[in-house]
């Protein structure tokens, strides 16, 4: 079954839904999301009845705020410790420890930051978090003069983002301290089927401008990007399948690559995947692969077969975020037909509301090997071309 949350369902998922009737929880939220589709209703006591009685039931959540309603109704079950597991990254840290027996980590009080002293510090290092989402108030610490700095823009941030998610999603107390990675970034969609198997969805690129980059821009997905990193992808499930019993449980997992073929997790995130819709819609838009099907279904891609014609394409996830000097109010909308003109070939232009949730929107594209120069523009860019001001 699925549980829905705001602040943003696909109509992608929502049409997925109706087409097969999966079983959607009758939550006031998931009703005013789904508007007239005739979705297949199951009520909040009878989901959780299911639940209770069958542990290994499919469950999706589309979103981090769906958390709250699982810790508040399924109490008593595994899922909660779960996905606090997961959620947490001091205690994921801790969980995964010792096959990272080098790896730097400590836990901080927001209410504690300004006082510490972070010389002792091997620089440079991450500030995040212990519970966060969408690189709020992340950032990189290169050497202990910028201490005072970063501190006062993650209160300012944490401010800024308390009332749009819910403690359950960003926590505006706890921080975790660790190691800087080095390497290239990488996020990937899985699930473990009901015998506690891994499978793999997607792999992206994470790029950045700069190693102080900790932006979203852009997600890059390919063949060789894919078979590439599925070996050591798979030995770092397993590994988890052994710590923690996952079944029926979908993931969205960040790692950095530290050498070829050696990765270090930086986070999971439990019970869905990439947010907004995201990551899971992209592998529909560029792979022809259903990912919501694929979990609820146990099924797994042919990948030798997915790949037939598309050995020499990219497929990338734009965020289309306010990196520049222009304030929200002064812009009358984003021209989303100017920005389609500038790639090869857009897939899919996904539009939000920027005043009430901070970005424009997303981009899903198909770049050609060799016409990369369009995914290092609008990475670099601060998007001001698009903006048509008032």
């Amino acid at each position: 079954m699925i549980l829905l949350d705001y602040p943003y369902v696909s109509d992608f998922l929502k049409d997925t839904i109706v087409q097969n009737q999966f079983p959607v929880i009758a939550t006031s939220e998931a009703i005013a999301i789904m508007e007239d589709r005739p979705a297949n209703w199951i009520s909040e006591q009878k989901a959780v009845a299911q639940i209770r009685q069958n542990p290994l039931l499919h469950l999706y959540t589309n979103s981090e705020n769906s958390i709250a309603w699982i810790k508040q109704h399924l109490s008593d079950t595994s899922l909660p410790e779960k996905i606090e597991t997961f959620k947490n990254k001091f205690r994921f840290r801790q969980l995964i420890q010792e096959a990272y027996p080098d790896y730097f980590f400590s836990a901080a009080q927001l209410s504690d930051l300004r006082k510490m002293d972070v010389s002792a510090f091997k620089f440079p290092f991450i500030i995040k978090p212990a519970i966060g989402f969408f690189s709020i108030a992340v950032h990189k610490v290169d050497k202990v003069e910028d201490w005072p700095e970063i501190v006062s823009k993650i209160e300012e941030q944490i401010k800024k983002t308390s009332n749009l998610y819910p403690q359950e999603v960003v926590s505006d107390t706890e921080f975790i301290i660790e190691s800087y990675i080095k390497g290239e970034e990488y996020a990937f969609d899985c699930y473990f089927n009901e015998k506690g198997e891994p499978t793999i969805l997607n792999v992206l690129h994470h790029v950045f401008m700069s190693e102080a980059d900790v932006s979203d821009r852009v997600y890059t997905s390919s063949k060789a990007i894919i078979e590439r990193l599925s070996p050591a992808i798979m030995e770092f499930l397993h590994l988890v399948g052994k710590k923690i019993d996952l079944r029926n449980f979908p993931l969205h997992i960040e790692i950095r690559e530290t050498a070829p073929g050696k990765i270090i997790p930086i986070e999971v995130n439990p019970m869905r995947f990439g947010g907004w819709c995201t990551t899971a819609d992209l592998t529909w838009f560029t792979y022809g692969i259903n990912s919501y099907e694929y979990f609820f279904k146990s099924q797994k891609p042919d990948w030798e077969k997915v790949f037939k014609g598309r050995e020499n394409k990219k497929y990338s996830l734009i965020l289309l975020d306010n990196q520049s000097d222009v304030p929200q109010e002064s812009i009358a909308y984003f021209n989303f037909d100017t920005l389609a003109k500038d790639f090869e070939n857009p897939l899919h232009v996904r539009k939000v509301n920027m005043d009430k949730f901070g970005v424009f929107g997303f981009l899903f594209t198909e770049t050609s090997e060799g016409n990369e120069r369009e995914l290092d523009e609008i990475l670099h860019s601060d998007l001001k071309k698009y903006m048509v001001l008032k």
